[in-house]
């Protein structure tokens, strides 16, 4: 069966994100998508969140019809790297990539690093990437800065052999979908998902529009200048 899947996105719990993960649902259903990989930056809490809420089951199944993939976008040492198909800690900022994909590996999921060629973003670089063991490489990222970014990461991709993948990245529900991996799975649960990326998606290609990036880019300036306005002092 053929599944239309955004395999990198974020919602408020991230630092940068704005999409209340119900919007990211309805957006997704708005859509014709079939599911989505929810990948905020070093948290699973919004993954807790869909599970508490009864988007999401332990089982890996969908639910209503969509399919809420578990994951993460780790900022290891040497940049980002997705998570996807697990539920992992909070506390991994900063651990080595090669750990951190050790790490993915022994919980049963994909280690997919995004934007690896974007200079203006944490992206795990060449030199670093040839020293890991990963599943695929993320080749078209709907937010990149550059579009011949995503040429770079697609000619490695290539001449490595890895299978690739599209996606949104959004930080807002208007974004999601964007862009995303069509998929062929012998079945409709995040370990026919996994098995899916394995054997090399199709791609969905298209780009931000311009009022999208300007948003993302606004969010994430004025979200994160809030987090590090200092805390008035206290006059006895």
């Amino acid at each position: 069966m053929q599944l239309l899947i955004d395999l990198h996105c974020h919602s408020r719990f991230s630092a940068d994100g704005v999409a209340e993960p119900e919007a990211l649902v309805a957006e997704a259903r708005t859509k014709g998508l079939h599911g989505f990989a929810i990948t905020d930056h070093n948290t699973s809490a919004c993954v807790d969140y869909f599970e508490q809420h009864g988007f999401l089951n332990k089982e890996g199944l969908p639910v209503d019809g969509l399919l809420i993939i578990p994951g993460q976008e780790i900022t290891t040492a040497e940049g980002h790297l997705l998570a996807l198909g697990v539920r992992l800690p909070d506390n991994l900022k900063g651990i080595p990539a090669l750990e951190a994909v050790e790490l993915i590996h022994q919980e049963g999921g994909l280690a997919i690093p995004p934007h690896p060629y974007d200079f203006f973003r944490a992206g795990i670089r060449q030199p670093v990437l040839e020293t890991l063991d990963l599943d695929a490489l993320e080749v078209f990222n709907a937010a990149t800065t550059l579009k011949r970014y995503n040429r770079l990461a697609f000619n490695y991709a290539q001449a490595r052999g890895l299978p690739m993948t599209a996606s949104s990245d959004a930080h807002d529900h208007v974004a999601l979908g964007t862009a995303y991996s069509i998929l062929e799975a012998n079945e409709f649960s995040v370990a026919g998902v996994l098995e899916a990326i394995r054997k090399g998606p199709a791609l969905r290609q298209r780009y931000l529009t311009p009022a999208n990036a300007f948003k993302k880019t606004w969010n994430n300036v004025f979200r994160l200048r809030r987090r590090r306005k200092p805390k008035p002092e206290i006059v006895a």
